[in-house]
């Protein structure tokens, strides 16, 4: 039981720093822009054995992948901003990123789990999907969630006891609030 809530917390941590790779114009830069930077990034994280080849394709498809991922985030934290239909198009791509890179089932007498069932970049990626995969069963992806401040879309562990956080910091509450209070002055002037 022990190495399965390891693994649920390992899990959790690399669904968070994969959709917390995105640029959101405080400071943090784009992850995957490059194929290069996609291949840093997943060499970083022991998800990738050095010399694979990796393309410009393969970091739209992470990118891609990131972003439907951060949708259904911002869903679970209730964003406002957004549409059934922009979570039915994550869902719907996330469905197909699920086909295009299949996990395969590991047993052993302690525990089992998900891992990719490829090398290279598809295994990268269906690593978050294992990851994804085993948060959800862990009862942990309903509190992964993505900060409903606009600019920042970071993604969170709520660890509020109602499971209601909205933001990834004060700070981020407060400049929704702020950008509220100033939108609701200006209609009344």
């Amino acid at each position: 039981m022990h190495g399965s809530s390891t693994w649920s917390r390992d899990a959790t941590e690399l669904v968070l720093q994969f959709v917390n790779t995105r640029a959101d114009g405080a400071g943090r830069v784009e992850t995957f822009g490059t194929a290069a930077e996609l291949s840093d990034w997943a060499m970083t994280h022991s998800l990738l054995d050095s010399g694979t080849v990796v393309t410009d394709s393969d970091a739209a498809a992470a990118r891609e992948l990131r972003d439907a991922l951060v949708t259904v985030l911002l869903a679970h934290a209730g964003d406002n901003d957004l549409s059934d239909a922009q979570i039915i198009e994550a869902e719907k791509h996330l469905a197909h990123t699920g086909v295009r890179y299949p996990l395969a089932t590991v047993i052993t007498a302690e525990s089992a789990h998900l891992i990719a069932g490829s090398t290279g970049i598809p295994g990268v990626l269906g690593t978050v999907l294992a990851a994804v995969t085993e948060a959800a069963h862990s009862g942990e992806w309903a509190r992964i969630k993505a900060c409903c401040n606009p600019p920042c879309h970071f993604g969170f562990i709520d660890r509020t006891r109602n499971r209601a956080a909205r933001y990834c910091s004060p700070g981020c509450g407060s400049q929704v609030s702020m950008r509220a209070l100033r939108q609701r002055r200006k209609q009344t002037d």
